[in-house]
């Protein structure tokens, strides 16, 4: 491999195609990092883990993991200029594999992260009625029972789980394909197939309207959420420090948020900074895409929070309106003599004047937090609890389409980076001719991607998609991501990798750079890698359904894996990374074979 310098430096003589501007640039980086989880999962873990005090463990992370190895991956793609394959083959063969490993995970987030959209685009198309098809529960027609789970649950849930997933109650029970998602799905892929079409070149315009629309629709709802009654409480509610000790769950947490926020290890990144021209200030980039990717989580967090905490406190009054309700009737009470400011001092009234009689009333404990306590993540959130929240705002339709287009256009350009780091490394291996058009490439790779995830359209998909994302991913990235940092540091070299940088930025990188390179991030690498074995070793496998059969349904029905269904998981935990010792055992045994027919032809 060359050395620092400029002429000569690795893919330097590749006709490679450029980003058209810096801007594009940043955005593709910033829109593959700023993704659905930055909308709900890092408010619900804030919330979860104290508020404000979770704050610290997660810039603590940021600063000792997430930059260093975020900065890592843009100058080892800027300097090589290749994809995750081509890069780590050109830095050793023997750890070729942990760019396939990379390029395998990609592709599998892409089949079940597409699906999301799939969901998103069917609500998104929802959303333009009125009133909004999830706001109540459809008259009971005496013929399915349908309608009875949708009173015993609820008007949002119902729609979830029976009209948009018709979820079945087990795993093992796949049911038939709905056809509503199926059309979604082939919508979605055929999108982001014109998108990519031809790699930067198209995916680079639609990123300006990808990555900055979420901010647009975002500042609306904080301007918004923040004059609604209850915002105060919510915003109250989500940063309020937690004065005990932090427990070792919110630092792993912390860091794997961090981790899996700036889209790490996945070679979408690599590929993005490959395009570069070879003079880019890499440096710039890591700190500043990846501190603005925090922001935008803390910015997203105060939006929902303003949103939930208006829904909290609209619960509250329904709770109070019915035990107001109870004692009216009760106690033969005129109507409106008890206000809902008023309900707390007469009912310690009534209970010091009758404590009997209200003892025996079915009355419900009030409280605003208990409402807020009800705060979800992922999928629960966007799709039950916000959507809830959306029914009680005026305009309801004019918000559920704001918000749903604001997470498809979050999750598209996230899907941007996720294919970047799967036709990029086919391209690198050169598995087509070069007179096949990239079009041609792409097309066939999301046509693949679009039928193998089609069984996320059966009954029973939203229960492998739970698996494909627990088991696929998280595992094998934070094990790439130790390759990636000991390979640069240690097989490339510290001082040749702070050569190339220097030549690059036009300065040495200092020590915290080096110091996080050499140990720092390696370290908690290995610590997030062993947290979240002994994790899941604590935790049987298993899932949680929805199963009107229930008995305390509509909780959902907790449930173990099938013996096979845990096979499956094992495979995906283990698939990507048997690429590491695959690759690296075929270079080990073509290198002896090679060795008898070299010493052949020296002596002859």
């Amino acid at each position: 491999m060359a050395s620092a310098g400029g002429p000569d430096a690795p893919g330097a003589g590749e006709d490679r195609p450029q980003w058209d501007n810096k801007l594009q640039y940043f955005l593709s980086c910033l829109g593959f990092a700023v993704g659905l989880g930055n909308i709900w999962r890092f408010p619900y873990l804030c919330q979860s883990h104290g508020g404000g005090a979770f704050l610290i463990p997660y810039f603590i992370a940021l600063v000792l993991e997430g930059i260093p190895i975020f900065h890592l991956e843009l100058a080892i793609g800027q300097r090589l200029r290749r994809g995750s394959v081509g890069a780590w083959t050109a830095i050793s063969p023997y750890l070729g594999g942990v760019g396939l490993g990379c390029f395998t995970v990609s592709l599998l987030v892409s089949l079940y992260y597409n699906t999301v959209l799939t969901w998103v685009l069917w609500y998104f198309l929802n959303s333009f009625q009125h009133p909004l098809p999830w706001g109540s529960c459809p008259p009971d027609g005496n013929r399915t029972g349908l309608e009875d789970e949708c009173g015993r649950s609820s008007a949002v849930s119902y729609f979830w789980y029976r009209r948009t997933l018709n979820i079945s109650a087990d795993i093992a029970d796949s049911g038939s394909v709905q056809w509503r998602l199926l059309v979604c799905l082939a919508a979605s892929w055929a999108l982001l197939y014109l998108c990519i079409i031809r790699g930067i070149e198209s995916s680079g315009k639609a990123i300006y309207f990808t990555a900055l629309f979420p901010y647009l629709v975002l500042t609306v709802f904080l301007v918004r959420g923040l004059t609604l009654p209850g915002a105060t409480e919510g915003l109250i509610y989500l940063f309020t420090p937690n004065v005990n000790p932090p427990e070792p769950r919110v630092w792993l947490d912390a860091a794997t948020q961090i981790f899996f926020s700036l889209s790490l290890a996945f070679g979408g990144h690599i590929a993005f900074a490959s395009y570069n021209p070879p003079r880019n200030d890499c440096e710039k980039d890591a700190v500043s895409i990846a501190l603005v990717n925090s922001m935008t989580s803390l910015y997203a967090s105060i939006a929902i929070f303003s949103v939930l905490g208006f829904k909290a406190a609209n619960d509250l009054g329904r709770c109070l309106d019915g035990n107001i309700l109870v004692l009216l009737d009760a106690f033969d009470l005129a109507d409106q003599s008890i206000s809902r400011e008023g309900y707390a001092a007469a009912l310690a009234h009534l209970n010091a004047s009758w404590p009997g009689r209200v003892a025996r009333l079915p009355l419900q404990t009030c409280r605003l937090r208990d409402f807020l306590d009800k705060s979800a993540s992922g999928t629960g959130l966007a799709f039950i609890v916000f959507t809830e929240a959306i029914l009680h705002m005026p305009g309801a339709p004019g918000w559920a389409v704001l918000f749903f287009a604001m997470l498809f256009t979050l999750g598209l350009s996230s899907m941007f980076g996720n294919m970047e780091g799967v036709i990029t490394p086919l391209l690198d291996l050169g598995v087509l001719p070069k007179s096949v058009p990239k079009e041609v490439l792409t097309g066939a790779a999301c046509l693949l991607c679009f039928l193998s995830a089609t069984c996320f359209t059966l009954q029973s998909g939203n229960y492998w998609l739970e698996i494909f994302d627990s088991y696929a991913a998280p595992p094998n990235l934070i094990i790439f991501a130790c390759f990636e940092v000991v390979g640069v540091v240690y097989v490339y070299g510290m001082k040749r990798f702070c050569d190339d940088v220097a030549w690059m930025t036009g300065r040495k990188p200092g020590l915290y750079w080096q110091l996080t390179w050499k140990a720092i991030s390696p370290l908690l690498l290995l610590t997030i890698l062993v947290a979240y074995v002994v994790l899941l070793a604590r935790t049987p496998p298993g899932y949680s359904a929805w199963n009107p059969q229930y008995e305390w349904f509509p909780a959902r029905q907790p449930k173990a894996y099938p013996g096979w269904v845990q096979a499956v998981c094992i495979l995906l935990s283990f698939l990507p990374m048997l690429w590491v010792p695959g690759v690296a055992l075929a270079q080990w045994l073509a290198r002896r074979g090679r060795r008898p027919r070299d010493a052949q032809q020296d002596d002859h």
